[in-house]
């Protein structure tokens, strides 16, 4: 069993040194901050979608983002999808699951807004749906997922790519660049 407690460590240090390295990633990260920022300035706002694991990655950075971080601030408008059940339950039966967050970027989604769209697959459903809305509305779109192409990719301005097809490595490197992410608008912002 410790053979594999340290094989799990590991492999979680690989991913984690990968990011490290990756300076187009890096520059992707920053760029995703500023269209944060830049929302957050125009009195906009960032929303966040994800199931399962991503969900709660999601709805983490939200509240990272929403309440504060390292400093004591104002907070900033942001909000994952999934936490109003009722109305998660209500859209899902009558209109389907792949339509729940995308009716909730509809309504609530701005021109200038960005929408953080978490798929470890990039194949999720109802995530894509929300980066396809998003992108009608006018919304700045970035997708965490992990390695190699997806829809979700395709769709999205900005790609935060983990660098595994592992799902535990890549919502590891999610919370890790959504950290990474609530500092630099953090800092950003609030100096």
């Amino acid at each position: 069993m410790l053979h594999r407690i340290q094989s799990i460590l590991a492999e979680s240090t690989r991913a984690h040194e990968a990011l490290l390295h990756d300076a187009a990633l890096q520059n992707t990260l920053l760029a995703v901050a500023h269209a944060c920022m830049a929302a957050f300035r125009q009195g906009g706002k960032v929303l966040l979608c994800g199931n399962g694991g991503s969900a709660a990655d999601a709805q983490h950075i939200a509240a990272e983002l929403s309440g504060r971080f390292y400093k004591d601030r104002p907070p900033l408008y942001a909000e994952a999808l999934h936490v109003n059940t009722s109305y998660l339950t209500a859209v899902g039966n009558d209109y389907g699951y792949e339509q729940v967050f995308a009716r909730m970027v509809e309504a609530a989604g701005r021109p200038g807004d960005v929408l953080l769209a978490l798929s470890t697959s990039g194949h999720s459903a109802n995530v894509l749906r929300a980066a396809q809305v998003a992108r009608q509305v006018g919304m700045t779109v970035a997708a965490l997922t992990g390695a190699g192409n997806s829809p979700l990719a395709q769709v999205a301005h900005y790609v935060l790519a983990a660098p595994s097809h592992d799902t535990p490595r890549i919502q590891e490197c999610h919370i890790l660049m959504g950290h990474t992410l609530c500092a630099l608008v953090e800092e950003g912002m609030f100096g």
